[in-house]
């Protein structure tokens, strides 16, 4: 009696195991890229900006599955804080308070599906903003959740 009921409970967990169904879809656990390194990308590391202008923003993006969405943020580093994810320093001005700094935050979905994206956004700099030190942030997302941060330091003339 003791090995029926054993027996009945290894056949009810094989039957158990072959019910379920086999899911081959890989779990994506690698992160987007940011790729600013084409001669057209901008901005750079160390990029100068005229108070004024329209600048075009360019980047290459890729993931392994699929992209979601990216996001710029342009904010001032007047108080010397850092994000950014360069190797080279530049040269910064003096510590300074903020009286008109630029904030620009936009979020872009890149289409449904897509591997690989050029991204090109213009930004209109102000007139009457201060100038010095900023950062440039650029935030890619792809569609399981993965997040990639480029930080550069600008600087806005």
């Amino acid at each position: 009696m003791k090995k029926t009921k054993s027996l009945i409970a290894v056949l009810i967990g094989l039957l158990a195991l072959a019910s379920c169904s086999s899911d081959n879809n890989e779990i994506d656990t690698e992160y987007p890229v940011i790729d600013i390194s084409a001669s057209n990308a901008f901005p750079i590391q160390c990029s100068e900006i005229t108070r004024g202008q329209k600048i075009t923003f360019r980047a290459k993006f890729t993931d392994n599955a699929a992209l979601g969405s990216y996001s710029l943020d342009i904010h001032h580093n007047f108080d010397h804080h850092t994000h950014s994810t360069e190797v080279n320093n530049c040269v910064a001005d003096p510590i300074k308070k903020p009286v008109n700094p630029m904030l620009y935050i936009n979020s872009v979905t890149i289409p449904n599906g897509e591997k690989s994206y050029e991204a090109v956004q213009e930004i209109t700099i102000p007139t009457d903003i201060d100038p010095g030190d900023y950062h440039f942030m650029i935030r890619l997302t792809d569609k399981e959740g993965w997040q990639t941060i480029k930080g550069l330091s600008i600087k806005i003339l």
